[in-house]
C-alpha cells in the first residue's frame, strides 16, 4: 500500500510498517542517508543499532508546503500551458520559436508571452548572449537583436508544476 503522507526531503516512509498519521513514530538514520519512518512499534526496530533511533513527531516531518496558485490562475488556456512548459523543458526562448514548436499562430505567441509577462509568469531576458535551445543544441550561443527572449519566473515554475500535478 503506497502512503499518500507528503514528508519533508530527507525522510522516507519505511515500508516494513507502513506509519499513518495515527501512529507515534520513531526514525532509523538508513545507510541511504535518509531517516526512514517507522511505527514505534515496529518489530523491524528491534533489530537495528539503538544509537541510529530517533524520536519523531510528526508535525516535525511532514512537508506542509501546500501551494495554490493565486486567482489570476483560472485565466491562463491550454496553449497559455503549452508555453510556460516549453520555457520550463527548453529554458529561454522568443515567441517566433514558440509559434513554430508549439505551430500557432505568430500573432497568438506574441500575444500570449505578453499576457504571461503581465502575469509575472515570465520575464524578459536582457539583451545578452543566451544558449539556445537548453537541451536540443549544445554549446551553442547566440544573440538576435531583434528578438525577445523570455524566460519562466519562479512564479511561473510553480504554476506550470502546479498545472502538471492536477
Amino acid at each position: 500500500m503506497e502512503s499518500n503522507i507528503n514528508l519533508k526531503d530527507g525522510y522516507i516512509m519505511a515500508k516494513c510498517c507502513n506509519p499513518d498519521k495515527t501512529d507515534e513514530i520513531s526514525g532509523y538514520f538508513s545507510h541511504d542517508k535518509f531517516l526512514k519512518v517507522h511505527r514505534r512499534d515496529c518489530q523491524s526496530l528491534a533489530k537495528v543499532e539503538p544509537e541510529r533511533l530517533v524520536q519523531l513527531n510528526w508535525n516535525d516531518i511532514l512537508n506542509n508546503d501546500e501551494y495554490a496558485p493565486d486567482d489570476d490562475y483560472s485565466d491562463l488556456d491550454e496553449i497559455d500551458f503549452r508555453i510556460l512548459r516549453h520555457h520550463l523543458d527548453l529554458g529561454i526562448d522568443y515567441s517566433l520559436m514558440i509559434a513554430k514548436v508549439l505551430s500557432i499562430e505568430k500573432k497568438t505567441a506574441f500575444d500570449k508571452h505578453a499576457k504571461l509577462k503581465k502575469f509575472r509568469l515570465l520575464k524578459r531576458v536582457e539583451s545578452l548572449m543566451v544558449q539556445y535551445r537548453k537541451g536540443v543544441i549544445d554549446n551553442k550561443w547566440i544573440k538576435h537583436r531583434n528578438h525577445t527572449y523570455y524566460q519562466l519566473t519562479d512564479k511561473g515554475k510553480k504554476y506550470i508544476e502546479y498545472y502538471l500535478t492536477m
